[in-house]
């Protein structure tokens, strides 16, 4: 999906090779692969052993008695030291692929590079690695616990994962406790399962007896079922050709066999708004409302109710041991039902107008949607919090007492290659007696991939820790349950961190207004998660309001005010699969060449001033009266924005350098004084196209805005569709478009001037890439209408039908966070529950 359309005649080559296969042999944990006609299954394949656990420890001089790991890591990280201290006391650790300079505590035996691992694997007790199909197999077939870490954007790893869950064979670590030597908690808990693969482990003398059949001339019987498995197989692969890198995707119990139940399937509640009052009815008899309203949002109440579900969950697997989705076990102890619990909502945006200008102080027109992320907090004095057991584990090892901590469960984890809990002490955000630094904790949540996302939500209470002083003396459980999806330009992110800043002020008390609150989250991604995006994705998720755009000047964020959408128009999101980032390096480098333009103009003003001063003989007093006070406050430009365009075409559009060097421009202006990006020395940055894109960009959002207050007319909706056409194409000047969002927009343009759009009143009028580009989500403008819907389909259609996925729509808004507020709520007496 990242590589857009280019390589598709390469995969369905693959595909068409395949189908001629006579059949293939399947081993379990299997992904899907409908491109075979038939199939035959086989059990795992699995190396035989060539000694006995006993012979094995004897001749390593280990006890029976002896507890034993085997770490079984290939591509161990770079300076990674293993220490004695991350053991439990008594046991040893056989470390496979230990280089011959690596250097092992007492406690750890170096094992050779011809050992035969099979043997090692047998007469261990437990073995610590990464998922992969040979480890996993012999995990399974030795009944050998298995402790291990997820591996970034593997394919095979849901499968796996799934299959290891299956037979109870599995425990999942942490990468950051990997790393730091926090095992025991995991050791531990691994000697308490009892895997139960009960299959087969010769697939190997069964394939090749297979294969031996076939050359000799044997047919095998074509599968009755060869054609209901490859309907399963296009459905599952459905889904995975939609994955993004970092992306996971859920496994259907009627695919792999698994127990997941599809009633209780992962992710957060739809968004869905629809008229059901037996839903808006039903979350009181689960929820006293003591603060807030729900402001008759339907997914609000699905959230509520999904929270009234976890302690009936936890009930479900204490008494009957029923496996249940692991991020949900992870949250039935979040929280004391006893005592009060805060809600807060947070929607995503799209951009309407103004886009990636927001950094250059462009006025911007952005649209609350509909899908929003939900945040349920809860603080808990020190020592009365229900921990997971890692982290009781580590607070024991540690000895401090009852001291503050915070923890964190994400709903649809299942969905995304993450771990569904996040925890930490919060004194680890102190460094002496200060905060940490941004830079510190940027790497602090960089050490685990899968965990990185905490940085979104956790990074919010170190902000308010340095920039307003709060000291959090209270344990903080937090359950994040977002429906805005990810990669899609419509600010996820900002959703995330507004939604948890203002749980963490709810329930502290603090009173922090929408705007600075914003302010505050954009912190949170420029310092602690390191994206460089401007602030408008924060400010219309915290001040947005349902069916109206947010104008703001970004300068660095001053609300104009509220733009109601007329009745006749109206605006959708389109999504082109393709995966958007604002910490992508397009993003980045388009905002340092903005940067730089604005730096060349400052000096290039200056430069004229003090010619002109000079050659004419005036003063600064002098210059007024002369009409070059302009050139004084270009040599003084603060925002690209400020400079009109009529201004930048007459002195400085031909005087930029299209593209230019990183080294050469530090050389001549030292700095681009930008806090949030660094100039690569070694790249070549085009400067042009960006600074003239949001100059440009401040000029056609006023228009935008004025014609929204015009008379009614088709002229009307012309010229604000027009506008946008502008926006997307100024975008590919600056290297941010994409193939996915330009076939969008085109067909948009094919629809409004088409034959039948032409005979009859039209319909849709205009459309833009959005946010940061590079991928993402369009926005249309159009008639509000049924046949505007009706065509927005058969877009979506086209796409589907020119590139294999079905676009979202994006439709209809909400309310922002501060409209919101925040729920107080109180479970009911659940002394009579089922």
């Amino acid at each position: 999906m990242a590589a857009g359309i280019h390589h598709r005649s390469i995969v369905w080559q693959i595909a068409e090779d395949y189908s001629h296969c006579e059949f293939l042999i399947r081993l379990p944990g299997y992904c899907p692969m409908p491109a075979y006609r038939d199939v035959i299954d086989v059990p795992l394949v699995v190396r035989r052993l060539h000694k006995s656990r006993k012979q094995v420890r004897e001749e390593l001089g280990i006890g029976e008695d002896v507890k034993v790991v085997i770490l079984n890591f290939g591509g161990q990280p770079a300076g990674w030291k293993l220490k004695e201290e991350y053991l439990p006391s008594g046991w040893l650790c056989l470390v496979c692929g230990a280089s011959n300079s690596q250097d092992l505590p007492p406690n750890f035996i170096k094992l050779a590079k011809d050992v035969y691992t099979p043997d090692l694997i047998a007469a261990s007790d437990c073995m610590l690695g990464k998922i992969g199909y040979g480890t996993v197999s012999e995990a399974l077939a030795y009944k050998l616990p298995f402790v291990f870490v997820r591996r970034d954007y593997f394919n095979e790893e849901p499968f796996l994962r799934n299959m290891l869950e299956q037979y109870q064979g599995g425990v999942e670590m942490i990468r950051r406790d990997l790393l730091t030597g926090h095992w025991r908690p995991y050791l531990e808990r691994a000697l308490t399962l009892r895997p139960c693969y009960e299959g087969g482990s010769n697939g190997g003398e069964v394939a090749a007896r297979i294969l031996q059949d076939t050359a000799s001339g044997k047919s095998y019987i074509s599968n009755k079922l060869s054609g209901s498995r490859r309907l399963r197989d296009a459905i599952v692969l459905g889904y995975q050709l939609q994955r993004m890198p970092g992306r996971d995707l859920w496994i259907p119990d009627w695919y792999a066999n698994a127990e997941t139940e599809l009633g209780l399937r992962t992710g957060s509640p739809t968004a869905e708004m629809r008229d059901d009052s037996f839903l808006m009815d039903s979350y009181q008899e689960d929820f006293e409302v003591l603060h807030g309203d729900l402001l008759g949002l339907p997914d609000t109440v699905s959230f509520l109710k999904s929270l009234a579900k976890l302690d009936a969950a936890y009930d479900t697997v204490k008494n009957t041991g029923k496996r249940e989705i692991r991020e949900r076990i992870a949250a039935t102890a979040l929280f004391d039902w006893e005592e009060d619990i805060f809600v807060t909502r947070a929607p995503g945006r799209l951009d309407v107008m103004g886009g990636i200008a927001d950094y250059s102080g462009s006025l911007v027109l952005q649209m609350p949607i509909r899908e929003a992320c939900h945040v349920a907090i809860q603080k808990i004095h020190p020592g009365k919090e229900r921990l997971w057991k890692h982290a009781q584990a580590r607070k024991l090892a540690k000895g401090d007492g009852p001291t503050p901590v915070l923890q964190i469960v994400s709903f649809g984890s299942e969905l995304s290659n993450r771990g569904p809990t996040f925890d930490m002490d919060l004194s680890d955000f102190w460094d002496g007696e200060q905060p940490m630094s941004y830079e510190k904790a940027r790497n602090y949540f960089a050490q685990d991939p899968s965990q990185r996302w905490a940085a979104f939500v956790a990074g919010t209470i170190l902000v308010l820790m340095k920039e307003l002083g709060i000291r959090f003396e209270n344990s903080i459980s937090m359950l994040v349950s977002s429906a805005v999806p990810e990669g899609k330009g419509v600010s996820s992110s900002a959703a995330i961190e507004v939604a948890s800043m203002s749980a963490i002020a709810a329930v502290h008390g603090l009173k922090i207004p929408p705007r600075e609150l914003a302010l505050l989250c954009q912190k949170v991604e420029n310092h602690v998660v390191g994206a460089p995006c401007g602030v408008m994705d924060q400010m219309t998720s915290a001040c947005g309001e349902s069916t109206k755009l947010l104008a703001m000047v970004c300068q660095p964020a001053e609300v104009l005010g509220l733009v109601d959408i007329p009745s006749h128009i109206r605006f959708w999101g389109i999504d082109s699969g393709i995966r958007h980032s604002v910490g992508g390096t397009d993003y980045g480098s388009v905002r340092v060449g903005a940067f730089m333009g604005r730096r060349i103009i400052k000096y290039i003003a200056s430069t004229l001033l003090s010619q002109s001063l000079s050659a004419n003989g005036m003063t600064p007093e002098d210059v007024e009266e002369d009409g070059v006070e302009l050139l004084e406050s270009e040599a003084l430009l603060d925002y690209l924005c400020n400079l009109s365009p009529h201004r930048y075409e007459a002195l400085y559009s031909k005087v930029l350098p299209e593209t230019l060097l990183g080294e050469t421009f530090v050389e001549k202006y030292a700095d681009h004084n930008d806090p949030v990006t660094v100039i690569d020395m070694k790249r070549n940055y085009g400067l042009r196209a960006a600074a003239r894109h949001p100059i440009y960009e401040n000029f056609r959002v006023k228009a935008f805005k004025a014609l929204l207050t015009s008379a009614t007319s088709d002229d009307q909706l012309t010229a604000l569709g027009e506008l946008m056409y502008q926006c997307h194409f100024s975008y590919s000047a600056c290297e941010l478009g994409s193939d996915g969002t330009d076939r969008l927009v085109q067909l948009v343009q094919e629809m409004q001037h088409s034959k039948m759009s032409k005979s009859v009143e039209g319909t849709l009028y205009g459309a833009k890439i959005t946010g940061g580009g590079s991928g993402g989500t369009v926005c249309v403008v159009g008639r509000n209408c049924i046949r505007s819907s009706e065509q927005i389909f058969e877009i979506q259609q086209k796409y589907k039908s020119a590139t294999g996925y079905l676009p979202i729509i994006f439709e209809g808004s909400s309310p922002g966070a501060g409209k919101f507020g925040h729920l107080r709520i109180r479970r009911r007496n659940t002394s009579n529950k089922n």
